[in-house]
């Protein structure tokens, strides 16, 4: 049987607005096996995997495990790292940002205030985890959690120790970043771009946009900051006005419901545009992940029309 990343190969199915939504991710180190749910079934104690599941809930941050690229066997008796690393990233344009702190505890998570670190405010994180800005490479987070599909461990792992043999800095594996059948699956920080079908050169040319703070587009599957109507509107608006610098375009307004949206984009410069988003159902049926039997239809978006506005609009 064909698994899902190859059956979505073959349809050449679009990538474009398929990216999870979060403002905010906060990021764990956690070595070791990792389950398809890794927060409660890892290494790391299921009730602080719980509690911090709670905590997160609602308020925009998203939790993931990370762990150095490599074998991860299930010893039996696991030994905690000494120090673990402990990363937030916040992705709206205008206040994106990467903090970076090492904890020997990860109990002081739960001492975050998550509604603030959704919302943007690092200071809750540097206060709680005693961390900063981070200084070292922009991060490129590779899906490998094979339990929660096995496109990710037979694809993602190849390439996440790819890019370690070639000496790319800030990589690391990761638990869950959506959409399996678009196996490789990538997010880059601090920005929050998602990419799929990822290959080693494209993840470098990936990184080396971010640090000139630019966005590739090959690949592209959305910024986490928006959610999915707002994703093909942005990434609709690059295209036609040729406009790749990271926090140059914002989505300032998303009017209407599936299976039609109208989404307003704005520039950094005071230009804007209405985008009109339609939601369909992908055809013919296909798996959308390697864990179940079921054939379906996923949802895709569709932009239909993109109007940049005039002066005299604007003005009204």
């Amino acid at each position: 049987m064909s698994t899902c990343s190859t059956v979505s190969r073959q349809l050449d199915e679009p990538m474009a607005a398929t990216a999870v939504t979060a403002t905010t991710w906060l990021l764990l180190e956690q070595p070791g096996p990792w389950g398809a749910k890794a927060l409660t079934s890892s290494h790391l104690d299921p009730a602080l995997g719980r509690a911090l599941e709670r905590a997160a809930r609602g308020t925009g941050v998203r939790i993931a495990l990370i762990r150095r690229p490599g074998r991860h066997a299930d010893c039996r008796t696991p030994s905690a790292p000494s120090v673990r690393h402990v990363y937030a990233a916040h992705t709206l344009p205008g206040n994106a940002w990467l903090h970076s702190a090492v904890t020997s505890d990860p109990e002081h998570l739960l001492d975050l205030d998550f509604a603030a670190l959704g919302g943007g405010d690092h200071h809750t994180f540097d206060a709680a985890l005693r961390g900063g800005p981070h200084t070292g490479d922009p991060l490129a987070l590779v899906c490998t959690n094979g339990k929660r599909d096995r496109c990710c461990a037979l694809l993602g792992r190849p390439l996440a120790a790819e890019l370690a043999a070639l000496g790319v800095r800030g990589v690391w594996e990761v638990t869950h970043l959506g959409g399996h059948r678009f196996s490789p699956t990538l997010l880059v920080l601090p920005y929050g771009y998602a990419y799929g079908r990822a290959e080693a050169h494209a993840v470098k040319d990936a990184l080396h946009g971010v640090r000139q703070s630019r966005v590739v587009l090959e690949g592209c599957r959305g910024r986490t900051a928006w959610e999915r109507p707002g994703q093909a509107a942005e990434l609709a608006v690059r295209k036609a006005a040729a406009e790749y610098r990271a926090d140059a375009l914002a989505v300032v307004r998303t009017d209407g419901a599936a299976p039609r949206w109208q989404v307003t984009v704005a520039h950094a410069d005071g230009r804007r545009w209405h985008v009109t988003v339609a939601q369909d159902a992908a055809a013919p049926p296909r798996p959308e992940s390697c864990g179940t039997a079921v054939l379906g239809g996923p949802a895709h978006m569709d932009v239909l029309a993109v109007h940049e506005l005039t002066a005299t609009r604007l003005a009204c």
